[in-house]
């Protein structure tokens, strides 16, 4: 196994561009593991993966459902092993205990890393130097949505401005960028342009799920009254959430019978989320995809899975006014719910659910 250094091109003069400091010491990995037999990582596997990570060293943040940051500053003077070399180190270990490869990127942050190690095909280490002209140049001819916290409706707005690339955007003027995505989102795509990322890589548990069931008081034939209790399910989870600052990478329906059998549908959202109207959409279409006519159900449940930290996450923009109004209420009524509790408002659909 060869370790691939990221070859540099002549580096950029970026406009407005951050104060250049002193390189970053490249000491953040960025692992995604690639089972053998292609398919998705089951969880036992994924938390045994963690497990062997934790060996290594003990900063290690769990990025489900395939993926870890670590921080080796530590690992690297008690190994006596550079980060490449420990890169090497834990593809070794995950190929003999578990027949998964994984995909290191090595660089100063933790955004470096993840760019670093998605930057050409699976299966090998790449190390970003930590030097700023090494960085500018890596990041230059990249298009837009290449940069993390960049989805598609963002992009577009970008590219429709001329900045299609992440070398224009570095060079175009904080106050543009503003102006085009809003203060904090100008201001965010700004720093990231320039290959800034102050996020810590941070200890956790793995990542969890949350889930919440509803009984019905005798068989209930009726599709209407179980999207009423479902919505009821999809407010109390992401009030739940919010509350405790998470947002879930996917959500499980699983439904149950008069004769004690279930059937269960997932959907992984296109970016995490916690918010209430999403949660119930795909709640709604998990249950039509069942199809269920004159199905006696005893019971739904909805588990939001691959629960993570909302601050560690991207939130698409979608300039929809709809959409920010709907977010403003969510928030009020989390408001109402904390001094009042969570009796004290919902949505009206859901008080006919017994």
């Amino acid at each position: 196994m060869t370790e691939r250094r990221l070859s540099p091109v002549p580096p950029l003069t970026a406009t407005g561009s951050p104060s250049p400091g002193p390189p970053e010491e490249a000491t953040v990995l960025y692992a995604h593991f690639h089972p053998a037999t292609g398919a998705a990582l089951d969880e036992e596997t994924y938390d045994g993966l963690l497990a062997l990570l934790a060996e290594i060293t003990p900063v290690v943040q769990a990025v489900p459902p395939d993926a870890a940051l670590m921080d080796v500053r530590g690992a690297v003077r008690y190994f006596g092993h550079d980060p490449a070399g420990l890169a090497e180190l834990l593809r070794v270990r995950t190929l003999a205990r578990y027949g998964a490869d994984c995909t290191v990127g090595i660089a100063g942050n933790p955004m470096l890393a993840r760019m670093a190690a998605h930057d050409g095909p699976p299966g090998a280490v790449r190390r970003l130097p930590g030097e700023p002209e090494a960085v500018a140049a890596f990041l230059a001819r990249k298009p837009a949505a290449a940069l993390y916290g960049v989805g598609p409706a963002t992009a577009r707005t970008l590219c429709s401005y001329g900045l299609d690339s992440i070398g224009r955007i570095a060079d175009a003027p904080p106050a543009a960028l503003q102006r085009i995505l809003g203060a904090a989102a100008g201001r965010r795509i700004h720093e990231r342009a320039h290959g800034i990322d102050p996020t810590p890589v941070t200890p956790d548990a793995r990542a969890r799920s949350m889930g919440a069931e509803h009984r019905f008081g005798g068989d209930e034939l009726d599709p209407e009254r179980r999207r009423h209790a479902l919505l009821a399910l999809a407010d109390g989870l992401g009030a739940r959430m919010r509350a405790g600052g998470q947002v879930a990478r996917g959500l499980k329906l699983t439904v149950r019978y008069a004769d004690g059998s279930t059937s269960t549908r997932s959907r992984t959202f296109a970016e995490p989320t916690a918010h209430t109207p999403e949660l119930t959409a795909a709640a709604y279409a998990l249950h039509a995809a069942l199809a269920l006519q004159r199905a006696r159900v005893r019971a739904v449940a909805l588990r939001a899975e691959g629960l993570c930290e909302a601050g560690r996450t991207a939130h698409q923009l979608t300039f929809d006014p709809a959409d920010e109004k709907a977010r403003r209420v969510e928030a009020a009524m989390d408001r109402a719910r904390a001094r009042f509790g969570m009796a004290a408002v919902g949505p009206a659909a859901t008080l006919d659910v017994a």
